[in-house]
């Protein structure tokens, strides 16, 4: 934004000729989105548990799990956008979202043969149909520059998820987004760098996948968190 104020200060003194004059007083128009974007994850730690075994005995465990990396993932999609006014726009933004969690599962209780405690891995594969409804506040244009703010909410579905996870999400999320961008007026196309960052609002969590899973060793790290939210930082360019 402060990128965006300053080549509109630059150039305040003076008017150039406008690419695409009138490509923003159409009452409804579509564009594409493609983009990047990293995936990340507020885990509670559930603490020490209970844990029965195969024979009977009953023993405390305790499993701490985080996510220790980010790894980037891409996402596509179309935009339709409805103008109100000079200023407010209203958009929808169907787009699917493919990216990677990496999950590290720490046992503070049992060790290994070397006497280090037991670390276990999960590598969560994530693919969400997303539609977003965003509301756009904007100054007026100047020369070829418009930056402006974006804030809404984003309902996603979740498509991933295997049965032998430790953790697996649920298949309904919702979000909440804000963000920033500049609206860039080319020759042939008008194109709009975008910057926002996304909220879960809802726990995540499938409560009920830890006693699904065919191997009952895994359920004191299925067990591990006791609620997730779901974080997005995502950098997209939207073309119109």
């Amino acid at each position: 934004m402060l990128l965006c104020v300053g080549l509109l200060s630059a150039s305040a003194q003076e008017r150039k000729v406008e690419n695409k004059p009138y490509i923003d007083f159409r009452p409804f128009h579509l564009g594409i989105v493609v983009g990047t974007h990293l995936q990340d994850m507020e885990l509670v730690n559930r603490g020490p548990q209970l844990i029965t075994d195969e024979t009977g005995a009953t023993s405390e465990k305790l499993i701490s799990v985080e996510q220790d990396r980010w790894d980037a993932g891409f996402n596509v999609g179309v935009v339709g956008e409805l103008r109100i006014n000079t200023n407010l726009q209203l958009r929808l933004t169907p787009q699917l979202y493919f990216g990677t969690r990496h999950l590290t599962f720490l046992n503070h209780t049992d060790v290994d043969a070397a006497g280090r405690n037991i670390v276990q891995h999960q590598e969560m594969k994530t693919a969400y149909i997303s539609t977003a409804f965003d509301v756009i506040l904007a100054p007026l244009r100047f020369n070829n520059h418009r930056p402006y703010l974006i804030a809404g909410i984003n309902p996603m579905l979740n498509l991933s998820g295997k049965e032998t996870d430790y953790i697996r999400l649920k298949r309904f999320d919702a979000f909440a987004e804000v963000g920033v961008g500049c609206d860039f007026y080319l020759p042939y196309f008008k194109l709009r760098p975008e910057l926002k960052f996304m909220f879960g609002l809802t726990n995540a969590l499938d409560p009920n996948h830890a006693s699904k899973l065919p191997d009952k060793n895994m359920f004191m790290y299925a067990n591990a968190a006791s609620d997730v939210h779901s974080k997005m930082i995502v950098l997209s360019f939207y073309f119109e």
